[in-house]
């Protein structure tokens, strides 16, 4: 189970991935969201963008999922995020992640703070 979360207090209804594999990178994990987010961005579009890692392309031209996973592992390591796995925090992208069935995967995004 996925989990979006903002330190601001929102949280987004658990989605489900399927992953075939249970334990891999932070990496990697982050690769597969964005493509799963690409492939399913249309039927995604009524949702809240600030609860994607995807960002809409201006104009609405096609996302390019590459660009992308770049774009959030930069944001992964200039502490836009954090991930957390069951009750551990993943701090590296290539810390190997144990998923097992029933694990949540939290995907916290932090707010700056008003004046700070």
């Amino acid at each position: 189970m996925f989990v979006d979360e903002t330190t601001a207090g929102g949280r987004t209804d658990g989605w489900r991935m399927e992953i075939a594999e249970e334990r891999f990178s932070l990496r990697e994990l982050i690769r597969r969201r964005i493509f799963h987010e690409v492939a399913g961005s249309e039927a995604a579009e009524s949702e809240a963008a600030g609860s994607r890692l995807v960002r809409p392309v201006a104009g609405g031209g096609s996302v390019d999922p590459q660009a992308q996973t770049e774009a959030a592992l930069a944001a992964f390591a200039r502490n836009g995020f954090l991930v957390l796995a069951g009750d551990r925090q993943i701090t590296e992208l290539d810390e190997e992640i144990d998923l097992a069935p029933g694990t949540e995967v939290t995907f916290l995004k932090l707010v700056a703070l008003v004046g700070g």
